[in-house]
């Protein structure tokens, strides 16, 4: 089975509110667990720390996927791939308690293909609207994290 994720987060200012966003689907299966994804906040968090927190958040969507599953991973966030390689880049000095588990996420997924969500592609308004919806809530209630309904699910264009 292929798995498709998509990740999505924003911070305004940074530091400041932050938002992120995933959808995960699998490929070539039906019901319920072929689309999942969820969204969240923070308050006073960094523009690093919700790109990575995105990132482990749908890596953990996985468990119930075998360890070498096929993942395919589109991210909005450009300077993560470069990050993801560099042992010590400007996301580990930034934010090492995230970068430390987002690490560890990526290590147990042998099988993971990183790729840029271009800015124009059609998953790319679905993310940034849950992520958009994660930072406004984070002003009102905190930090969370909450499903995306399957509803909305439904209508992502990935």
């Amino acid at each position: 089975m292929t798995v498709i994720l998509w990740t999505a987060s924003l911070c305004r200012s940074d530091p400041g509110y932050g938002g992120w966003s995933f959808v995960r689907r699998l490929e070539g299966a039906s019901g319920p667990e072929a689309i999942k994804g969820a969204a969240g906040g923070e308050r006073r968090t960094s523009g690093a720390r919700m790109s990575l927190i995105a990132l482990t958040e749908a890596l953990a969507s996985l468990t119930d996927q075998p360890a070498n599953a096929a993942v395919t991973l589109y991210f909005e966030d450009r300077a993560l791939a470069t990050e993801l390689v560099s042992a010590d880049g400007a996301y580990a000095t930034a934010e090492p308690e995230a970068w430390t588990a987002a690490r560890a996420a990526v290590a147990a997924r042998p099988v993971l293909n990183l790729a840029p969500l271009p800015a124009n592609a059609p998953a790319a308004g679905f993310l940034a609207a849950w992520a958009d919806f994660g930072l406004d809530t984070a002003k009102t209630r905190g930090s969370f994290k909450a499903a995306i309904p399957k509803p909305n699910l439904l209508k992502f264009p990935g």
